[in-house]
């Protein structure tokens, strides 16, 4: 059979390969999506989306404990952990679902199986009735990225636990270990902690959630210890002993290896890009510890072929793969696009209190030479988290002393992920702490305190 020819192959459905489509589609090419599993990929079917729908219910769960906090009462507070999983899945459905009729929509042709690149500008898809050639001029590879599991560590679904165990769980843990406190690890940490979970999280580095600001992290470590958590700095998961139904693990800290045991472990020790056995090595694509090397436009060197999102440089977020998506099909398009800036693209991490940091961090701004002045707020000096009940988290701003230029924001509390983007345009548009300064911000909000987080870094906060 011919091999059938489009303008635009994308390899992956997920939040870059779907958009990348999308646009292209807009944008007058003939474009085929390969997908081996779920439309939406992992975003949507396996993490940020139904992630969020179980951290909104442990969420409302806490809530319903504070109740007497609020002049309200409520009696007989339980969970039912099935239920929550199926909520978050049914969310995770519909969203999915949504995607195939945005396929529909864009008249885009959607294959589902497994691609591998046959040659330049050749891609051979494996599907359930044989195997497909097809044909396009530019191929985008959006195949994402999995758990890294470490030797000794591996998930067996039962005792120890990837994001995907974690997210159809058939039981509430008693004694829990997360290994590694990144963003997925500490999502999950909060969520089973928050349901009555004894949660323990070692992580390699100095302090937990390491790429966020030192402030910030220190900060999250005091509010989790204060919600019964137990956190070791400085320690590694040297190796897990099974024996059904404990797990005895060997953390080594300070020099020392000790003992505890658990009855569920979850892994969260970074990702590995999806890469393999697609044939990039013959093309002569570079691959660095799993992960695509590309320039600033997502290009391999290999004319024609794209990499966006996970299987690329980070930060691994499914925001950045988006753009990226957007960026390369307007490029293929005979656009000029922006490049995507690493350093513009915002961090969220769910947890209880949230986070979320956009730029750089107090000590990556001095490092890069940068004289700086620091603004921060803190969340009981404003009226709205009061009311709110949230007095517990604080915002910080970090400023170019000589130019006013936002290198960057950091911010811990109720609904940060929520407020975070104000200093993502904020960036985007070049603006100085004049800028903010002058922007007159409604009352009661939580975003004042962005305006006082501000005005504190030029010794002209009002409210504190």
């Amino acid at each position: 059979m011919a091999a059938k020819s489009y303008d635009v192959i994308v390899i992956g459905a997920g939040p870059g390969g779907y958009v990348a489509a999308i646009r292209a589609a807009q944008l007058g090419k003939s474009v085929v999506i390969i997908e081996r599993e779920n439309l939406g990929g992992i975003c949507l079917n396996w993490g940020c989306i139904p992630t969020k729908a179980m951290l909104r219910s442990a969420e409302v769960f806490h809530l319903m404990y504070r109740a007497k906090d609020f002049g309200l009462s409520a009696e007989k507070i339980g969970y039912d952990l099935e239920a929550v999983v199926k909520r978050s899945r049914k969310v995770a459905g519909q969203l999915s679902g949504g995607i195939g009729h945005l396929m529909k929509k864009n008249k885009i042709t959607v294959v589902m199986g497994t691609a591998t690149l046959a040659g330049k500008g050749k891609v051979t898809v494996k599907t359930d009735k044989g195997t497909e050639d097809l044909t396009a001029p530019n191929i985008i590879l959006a195949t994402g990225a999995r758990a890294r599991e470490l030797p000794g560590l591996e998930a067996d679904g039962d005792l120890v636990w990837t994001y995907r165990h974690a997210l159809q769980a058939k039981r509430m843990p008693k004694r829990l270990l997360v290994i590694g406190s990144g963003a997925i690890g500490i999502e999950f940490a909060s969520f089973f902690n928050t349901l009555g979970a004894d949660v323990t999280v070692v992580e390699v580095q100095d302090r937990i959630l390491p790429v966020e600001d030192a402030e910030i992290s220190a900060f999250a470590r005091k509010a989790f210890e204060k919600q019964g958590m137990k956190i070791l700095e400085k320690a590694m998961v040297k190796k897990l002993d099974r024996a059904s139904p404990k797990v005895t693990a060997h953390i080594e800290r300070g020099g020392k290896t000790e003992t505890m045991e658990f009855d569920t472990v979850i892994s969260a020790v970074g990702i590995v890009a999806n890469t393999e056995g697609l044939g990039l090595e013959e093309l002569g694509v570079k691959i660095d510890r799993s992960f695509v090397v590309t320039d600033a436009y997502c290009r391999t060197g290999v004319e024609g072929l794209y990499v966006i999102g996970d299987a690329t440089n980070g930060p691994w977020l499914a925001h950045k793969a988006s753009h990226e998506g957007v960026m390369v099909a307007e490029l293929i398009a005979g656009g000029h696009p922006h490049a995507v800036d690493p350093a513009s693209i915002a961090g969220c991490t769910y947890c209880q209190p949230q986070v979320a940091s956009v730029g750089l961090t107090e000590a990556k701004a001095k490092e890069a030479g940068h004289e700086i002045k620091v603004g921060r707020f803190p969340f009981i000096g404003n009226g709205k988290a009061i009311a709110l009940g949230e007095p517990e988290g604080m915002i910080k701003t970090i400023f170019d002393a000589k130019t006013g230029e936002l290198l960057g924001a950091h911010m811990i509390g109720a609904e940060v992920t929520e407020l975070i983007q104000g200093y993502v345009i904020g960036r985007q548009l070049e603006t100085t702490e004049e800028d903010l300064m002058n922007t007159v911000f409604p009352h009661p909000t939580l975003s004042e305190m962005m305006h006082e987080s501000v005005l504190d870094a030029y010794g002209r906060a009002i409210h504190f």
